[in-house]
């Protein structure tokens, strides 16, 4: 749907959240308006920095399908797991030999994907940078919302969240000049249903599994995203991916199902302390 929508992609990006909290506000206030007001500073400040983080992923991200394919944009993007589980290891989490094998398969199909796509065009390479830092800002992303969602609810964090991503799209627009009004009613609708689809139902269902799943875990549903995008692409967009990037594809699928497969076992440890 983003490919297919002409209006500029910071525009997107600003609509979706902007409508995403709209949306969320009115359950917000009406269910947990005591625990909204009651927020402190430092649980306050943490939604708010997933917000921006959440503005940064959309501000690269969805812009890299202006200069690459969908099928690379969503494959790279898909390797979110792989940065959540390097950012939990450096907080403390213990993984298996499995997490390390699958980041090494991951890397090697993000480097023959990229390789594959410069020889094909050299706009591509610099889409596929700009996915590959949407799913590092993806990853910190659920870092941080996963601490957030340990005592605040769902409804809340992602009214704070999406409201400060919005925020800070619009300021980022205002800053480049960025159109944000007068699209085409096509262009509407599309964003309209991508607020729906994978804003609403879908950051928000991944906001409220961040309770009592981890980061790395949670990201488990992108690994649909990958195929599924790529297939819909070529049916409906004419993007049919060229035969020699199919085994990149499958590597970036393969590692990144290695990562989270594995992942699941991984055990919290605390900090070496001195004897």
């Amino acid at each position: 749907m983003i490919a297919a929508t002409t209006a500029p992609a910071l525009g997107i990006a600003f609509w979706r959240t902007a409508l995403g909290a709209t949306a969320t506000a009115p359950w917000a206030v009406a269910r947990h308006r005591r625990e909204l007001v009651g927020l402190d500073r430092r649980r306050l400040l943490l939604a708010v920095a997933a917000g921006v983080l959440l503005a940064a992923h959309f501000a690269t991200w969805i812009p890299s399908l202006r200069y690459t394919s969908v099928a690379s944009s969503t494959a790279l993007v898909a390797t979110q797991p792989i940065w959540a589980a390097l950012l939990a290891r450096a907080r403390g989490v213990r993984f298996g030999a499995g997490v390390w094998l699958g980041i090494v398969v991951s890397l090697v199909g993000i480097l023959v994907l990229t390789g594959i796509d410069l020889s094909l065009d050299p706009r591509a390479l610099f889409g596929d940078a700009l996915a590959l830092v949407g799913a590092m800002l993806a990853a910190a992303y659920v870092t941080v919302g996963e601490r957030v969602r340990q005592d605040v609810s769902t409804a809340n964090y992602t009214l704070i969240a999406y409201s400060s991503a919005a925020l800070s799209l619009l300021a980022l627009s205002s800053l480049l000049g960025i159109q944000l009004w007068g699209y085409s009613t096509r262009d509407w609708l599309l964003i309209l249903t991508l607020t729906v689809l994978a804003q609403l139902l879908g950051h928000s269902l991944i906001s409220a599994t961040l309770r009592t799943t981890s980061a790395t875990m949670t990201s488990i549903g992108i690994l649909f995203e990958m195929p599924l995008a790529t297939l819909m692409a070529a049916v409906f967009l004419g993007q049919w991916p060229p035969l020699a990037v199919l085994p990149a594809l499958g590597l970036l699928l393969v590692g990144t199902a290695m990562v989270v497969r594995s992942g699941a076992a991984a055990s919290r440890v605390l900090p070496d302390s001195p004897t």
